[in-house]
Parts: C-alpha cells; structure tokens; sequence
C-alpha cells in the first residue's frame, strides 16, 4: 500500500487527492502508519480511505503537511477542536503550535497620524503600536530638500537643483516626524521640501496632497479609518486614528534527522508573513 505514489482521502465525506510522500512528512503518524495498513481507524473503501473525522478542518491538516507551515485565516476560531484533530492523526508538532493561539491569533494594530499647517509647512508624526510598521512606512517614505528662487507653496515643479534625500525624525521605535512646504533661508531663497510615499512616483510639497496620500496609502494597505478629531485647535492639529488586523508570522516546522529516530521537530517563526 506505501508504493502507491497518489492517495485519495475522504474525512467526513470531503475528498482529498495526495501524494504518498505528503502523509509521509511524519513517519509516526497516524496518517504515514495508515498507507501501511497499520491502523483500523482508516477504511479502505473502493480505492479510498475513509476516515469519520471533520473534512472542513482537515483541509488545514493537509495545508500543513503540504507546506509545513500553519497559515490560518484571520477570521479562524477552531484552535481547540483543530488541536484535538492534529492530536487524533498523531500530529503532535502541529498540535503542541497549535496549543499556543498568541503565537497564530492575529492582534489589533492601531496607527495615528498627527498633521498640522503651519504657514507654508505641513508637520506630520506617525505613531504606531507596531514598531515593524513604522519601519516598513519609513521605507516608504522619502523626503527630499533643495533650494530654489522665487517659487512658493503651490509650486507644482520640482527645483532644477538637485533635491538630496534627507532622513526621517525617529524620535522612537514606534514613531516618526517629517515635514514638507517652505520657507524662507537666510539668503532670501525657499527652501523646499517634498514628500514621496512608495509606490507613488510623485514629489509632493503641498501639505495636503501629503496626507491625502498618505492616507490613501494606509487604507490600501489594510488599515480602516476609525476616527478623525483635533487635538489641538490653537495650532490646527488634526489627529487620524486607523487600526486593522495583523496576521501572526506564519510558523513553519523544521524535522531534525538523526540515526534511528523518525525526527524531532521544532517551530520557528517564518520571514514571510500571510498578508497583513
């Protein structure tokens, strides 16, 4: 039975197309002992083993072996009853990560950008409850500086000098400050400073168009506009709150070989997340 390179499953009367190899990721378990006949529990049934057991949860089960990776969905709840089926087809590793829901449960992530005018300048911080975040948006984002001569505020075109990058204020790990607009130097010239957000091409200086975009860019990278209040009337400080749901890094199962053992595996958190 364990020559068989193709295996047709049905749990609960959901039917599952496999190869061999893939049941075999755990040589312990019960579904890599069932292609030996080694366990009662599965019925060969008309060239299919049958097994009475959930079939919606075992498409995770099959997820798992296919990837060695546990990606859930956002909205998924089941982390007991999908345990209890891990523990039934001998799955430990999948079951002890699974014992664990802080490690898989996405978490409430909240953002506020804080914008203000002030004359010619625009001032924006962003804070963030996760300091990945705020790393990732400072990649994004680009400020650059330059002189130029008899040009203002609403100036549509970039200086013919050359604009430098200039860095962002990190005042900590789970902020940032920038500024954009101009304003006068000392030799009667602006100084200007233009605001690029990723993927947008666009040098922006108006203050406005700034947070237009950056706004645009949080809501097209998941996050839902809560709240828009002023904090600060005197300087015209308005406040805007977004939150979303962050999946958990996906955790991936390693197997550590070694003479005569079936394997000990380990977790270990992926790079690569399952969307944000």
């Amino acid at each position: 039975m364990s020559s068989r390179e193709v295996v047709v499953l049905s749990v609960g009367g959901v039917r599952f197309v496999t190869r061999a190899s893939t049941l075999q990721q755990f040589p312990e378990s019960r579904l890599a002992r069932m292609l030996n006949d080694d366990d009662r529990e599965f019925k060969l049934v008309n060239g299919e083993f049958f097994v009475d057991r959930d079939g919606a949860l075992f498409t995770y089960i099959m997820d798992f072996l296919r990837t060695l990776q546990v990606s859930l969905p956002t909205d998924f709840s089941d982390y007991q009853r999908l345990q209890r089926e891990a523990e039934f087809y001998g799955l430990y590793p999948l079951a002890d990560i699974l014992s664990q829901e802080h490690l898989l449960k996405p978490r409430l992530e909240i953002l506020e950008v804080r914008f203000s005018l002030q004359e010619m300048q625009a001032f924006f911080r962003i804070f963030g409850s996760c300091s990945t975040t705020i790393e990732a948006l400072a990649e994004q984002i680009t400020v650059f500086t330059g002189q130029q001569s008899g040009q203002g505020w609403n100036s549509p075109f970039p200086s013919q000098k050359p604009l430098i990058p200039v860095p962002l204020e990190r005042p900590s790990h789970h902020d940032m400050v920038f500024l954009c607009g101009t304003e006068y130097s000392a030799d009667d010239q602006f100084v200007a400073r233009y605001v690029a957000i990723k993927p947008d091409n666009r040098k922006l200086i108006n203050g406005t168009n700034v947070l237009g975009l950056l706004l645009d860019t949080l809501l097209k990278d998941g996050f839902r506009l809560i709240s828009t209040r002023t904090v600060a009337s005197e300087e015209k400080v308005e406040c805007y709150t977004f939150e979303r749901m962050k999946r958990a890094a996906g955790l991936v199962i390693t197997v550590n070989q070694t003479p005569g053992s079936s394997g000990v595996a380990q977790a270990r958190r992926s790079q690569v997340q399952k969307g944000k």
